[in-house]
């Protein structure tokens, strides 16, 4: 990639590398991370493990100098990255940082693919006034053609066979692209729901009783109605019509839902670790932690928080 492409993703913050190929998958990394480097620039490469290893080995004796992190580890739930990116990015406060990521493959699910988009809209807010440039990697010759798509209206650059262009796709004016900010699919009949208000303590049994009996392991209980108690502690603090919580199981995972007639209006809500010494809770923050993945939509009708435990070992 030439340096005509470095310098416009450097500018413009955060690009979308579409390669083709494994040679160019390394040569467009490899050229973002040495640009970082001889400049003196902190560089946090987040790919899934095989591709650490593969771009450890092309560093020259240079790789000491990158931090590495799984992405099936960190980003298994896209909910949690731009909190590491924010923890990476105030390690180093006021310089200038670079974060590589490549969270979409096509082994996700189709509910983990859409998430990732969103997280990747996200980012053009996250570090809207922060000097962190983000290169995001996307196989172009494996993924749907859609989530190809997605990248050119979630990316303001687009770098493709060595070259770079804006991307005519990206709107500034919206967070999400509609076709990624679609309702969540409705809950099936079979699903054990429960109205609650205040009394929580209920609701706690209730979730803990019926992960238990769909096969969630016990450390994954506890998980599960601590998220849910921060959920419906929100609820009763900010809303005077109490929630609905469903439950059931599909597949190999556990979802629990979470829906009152709040109104959410931070998009970045619960992907920024709170202060110490916020007051109250660590609300969504802990939710996303804690769960294998989480679906938030949320508008001035309501708010529907859906979370996703993996069954089994």
């Amino acid at each position: 990639m030439g340096d005509q492409a470095h310098d416009s993703a450097q500018r413009d913050g955060h690009a979308a590398l579409l390669y083709a190929s494994s040679d160019e998958f390394a040569t467009g990394v490899l050229g973002f991370v040495d640009a970082g480097l001889d400049e003196e620039e902190p560089v946090l490469v987040s790919v899934p493990g095989p591709e650490i290893s593969s771009l450890r080995a092309r560093m020259n004796g240079r790789s000491h100098r990158v931090t590495w992190a799984d992405m099936n580890l960190i980003g298994a739930s896209p909910g949690r990255i731009i909190s590491f990116m924010h923890a990476f990015a105030a390690t180093h406060a006021g310089r200038p940082v670079r974060c590589l990521q490549g969270l979409v493959w096509a082994a996700r699910t189709v509910a983990e693919q859409i998430e990732a988009i969103r997280h990747e809209a996200l980012i053009n807010l996250a570090f809207a006034a922060d000097p962190v440039r983000v290169l995001c990697t996307y196989d172009s010759a494996r993924l749907d053609s859609g989530i190809v798509r997605a990248a050119m209206t979630t990316h303001p650059v687009l770098i493709r066979a060595g070259r770079t262009h804006l991307s005519s796709a990206y709107d500034a004016r919206t967070v999400f692209p509609g076709e990624w900010d679609r309702p969540l699919p409705r809950v099936p009949d079979g699903a054990a729901t429960l109205a609650y208000g205040a009394e929580l303590g209920l609701l706690r049994a209730h979730v803990a009783r019926q992960a238990s009996t769909m096969g969630l392991a016990p450390d994954r209980v506890l998980d599960l109605v601590l998220a849910v108690g921060e959920l419906a502690s929100n609820t009763v603090r900010h809303t005077d019509a109490g929630g609905v919580l469903a439950i059931w199981s599909a597949g190999n995972e556990l979802l629990c839902q979470v829906q009152d007639t709040g109104h959410i209006s931070d998009p970045l809500a619960g992907r920024r670790r709170p202060a110490a010494d916020a007051g109250g809770g660590h609300g969504l923050w802990v939710v996303h932690q804690v769960c294998d993945l989480v679906e938030l939509r949320s508008g001035p009708g309501g708010t529907v928080i859906r979370m996703h435990m993996h069954l089994g070992s």
